[in-house]
Order: C-alpha cells, then sequence, then structure tokens
C-alpha cells in the first residue's frame, strides 16, 4: 500500500530551486542535506530537490514535466506569486477549470488550478 508520493527533480540550478521552493512557494523542509532538501506539500504528498551533481540522474532541464497543484483560492495564489516576482501567468479558463502556470528557476512548470 502506498502511503505517500514522492516527486524528484534533479536540477543543475540546485540552490536557486531549493530558494525558489522554500521562499516563494513557501513548502516546509520535511528532510534535507547537502545536495537534497524533500518538501512536505501536504500529509502524503512530498516534492523533492536533488542536486544532479551528486546524483546518477541528471536534470531535465524543464522539458516534459508540470507539477500540478489544485489549490482552494486561485486569485490568491496569483497575486502573491504576482506579488513575490515569481511571473505567473494570467489566470484562464481550461478543461472546466481555472489555472496559471510559473516556472522554477530550472525550468520546470507549475500549474495551479481551481
Amino acid at each position: 500500500m502506498i502511503r505517500t508520493v514522492n516527486t524528484i527533480l534533479y536540477c543543475k540550478k540546485w540552490e536557486e530551486t531549493v530558494a525558489f521552493y522554500t521562499e516563494v512557494l513557501n513548502l516546509d523542509v520535511h528532510f534535507s542535506n547537502d545536495w537534497f532538501v524533500e518538501f512536505e506539500v501536504n500529509a502524503s504528498a512530498r516534492l523533492s530537490i536533488a542536486n544532479e551533481d551528486r546524483a546518477s540522474i541528471k536534470s531535465a532541464g524543464g522539458k516534459g514535466l508540470t507539477i500540478g497543484f489544485q489549490v482552494d483560492d486561485l486569485q490568491i495564489g496569483h497575486t502573491r506569486l504576482l506579488e513575490s516576482g515569481a511571473n505567473p501567468t494570467s489566470i484562464k479558463d481550461l478543461w472546466g477549470s481555472s489555472v496559471f502556470y510559473v516556472y522554477d528557476p530550472e525550468g520546470n512548470r507549475i500549474e495551479f488550478w481551481a
């Protein structure tokens, strides 16, 4: 039985990417060492940032990956990210939901939807 899920992003821009998820997205650190940081997204989901210099897997450079977060209030999240300088896209209606995107320093697309 699966208890939690963890997505691991291997990054060239490790320090910048860790700072983005810590300071811009305000995710709580669940575990960290000198090359790997695991953030707690919620009780059963984790998102980790690994330094590709210390890993056998290399960065995908933001290609072929979207991280999707369903949120309660899309407008509040959009405003906060805009104020933080994260440069979110405008909110648009897509597939029966409202959605916007932001990109982390590694180029990974992050989708926020409600």
